[in-house]
């Protein structure tokens, strides 16, 4: 081995050690950092609760607190004091805050007001592995709500303390999907390509949307019949469910004559494309509107792993999410970590 490879190993190995040491020291630190804000919050709520002070008075305390920790940096504003304070509220066993998640984190996470997707964002937080801006994303979509909505109760709640679990197809697939990263106005009129061409472009933002276990294989992936090509949008692979899954995209309103073509798409890639250890591929028509009588028929004695999902351009109204939830689960349901 030539004294070149050998140095260009050396670069290497000690690379690999400083960037594990750079990990390890931030994880440290990240823990230390929030032990310290959960005991400043025990020590608030503990001082209030000795001296019964109301709420107002609560106020004034943070404030004062503030004034007199300036010296410590920007770091103890009124504000992130408050979110100490609910740190501890919230979790009033230290054990129970993840140290794979940042202060920063925590700060958005708190800001959540319901109990179930609260619980929900931490989880998937640790899940996914987001970053605290890929966090801030998924509240704005409401993903927790999207995901709840339709499941029973039961369901929800496991949600809530577990996160998402990927087992089965029905598992990845949320309505509507939203878009809204595309930064396509509501009103303006767009082809199927321009719609591809920009979840491409923002393909990043897509596979978050998407969810865990996605990878990108190919998009516009031809398929050929009697000299005859077929080209499906988008083609991944989802890693959990060991399966590919064919994503084709419509501007209007998905129908019969799609739910057709993309059985077509999945029994090719049962025959053709799968290999040893592949499952049945998954088939997602994804629509701006969807009629969903006609879906059912359309898609009825169809054996193919095959769903038709709503995709939207802009973030949901959290109103109206939230009242499906409200419909089968009441306010006060509460849930243990």
């Amino acid at each position: 081995m030539s004294l070149i490879s050998n140095y260009q190993n050396l670069a290497v190995a000690i690379s690999d050690i400083l960037e594990k040491g750079r990990n390890t020291a931030s994880l440290s630190v990240n823990t230390i950092l929030l032990q310290t804000y959960w005991e400043i919050g025990k020590n608030i709520v503990e001082f209030e609760q000795k001296g019964n002070i109301k709420a107002e008075y609560g106020t004034e305390l943070l404030k004062n607190l503030a004034t007199e920790l300036k010296k410590y940096g920007k770091g103890f504003s009124r504000s992130n004091l408050t979110y100490m304070r609910l740190l501890y509220i919230q979790f009033p066993k230290s054990e129970t805050l993840s140290h794979k998640l940042s202060w920063s984190h925590y700060f958005e996470i708190l800001k959540v007001e319901n109990e179930l997707a609260r619980s929900f964002y931490e989880k998937q937080s640790i899940l996914e592995n987001w970053s605290v801006r890929e966090l801030k994303r998924q509240k704005q979509s409401m993903l927790f709500e999207r995901f709840a909505t339709g499941k029973d109760k039961n369901e929800v709640l496991e949600l809530a303390r577990t996160g998402q679990s990927i087992q089965k197809p029905e598992d990845i697939i949320k309505e509507p999907y939203v878009l809204e990263f595309l930064g396509i106005p509501e009103s303006y009129s767009f082809s199927e390509a321009e719609l591809e061409q920009k979840i491409i472009d923002n393909l990043q933002m897509f596979l978050l949307e998407l969810g865990k276990g996605f990878t990108f294989v190919k998009r516009q992936f031809r398929i050929s019949f009697d000299s005859r090509h077929h080209y499906i949008d988008l083609v991944f692979y989802h890693r959990i469910l060991k399966c590919f899954v064919l994503i084709d995209l419509k501007i209007g309103e998905a129908d019969h004559s799609d739910v057709g073509q993309m059985n077509m798409y999945l029994n090719y890639f049962k025959a053709e494309e799968n290999t040893e250890g592949d499952n049945e591929p998954i088939g997602i028509i994804l629509s701006a509107e969807k009629n969903d009588i006609k879906m059912e028929y359309a898609m009825g004695g169809i054996s193919n792993q095959m769903f038709v999902s709503k995709y939207q351009l802009y973030l949901p109204n959290p109103e109206e999410l939230e009242a499906e939830i409200e419909k089968f689960l009441p306010n006060d349901e509460s849930i243990t970590n």
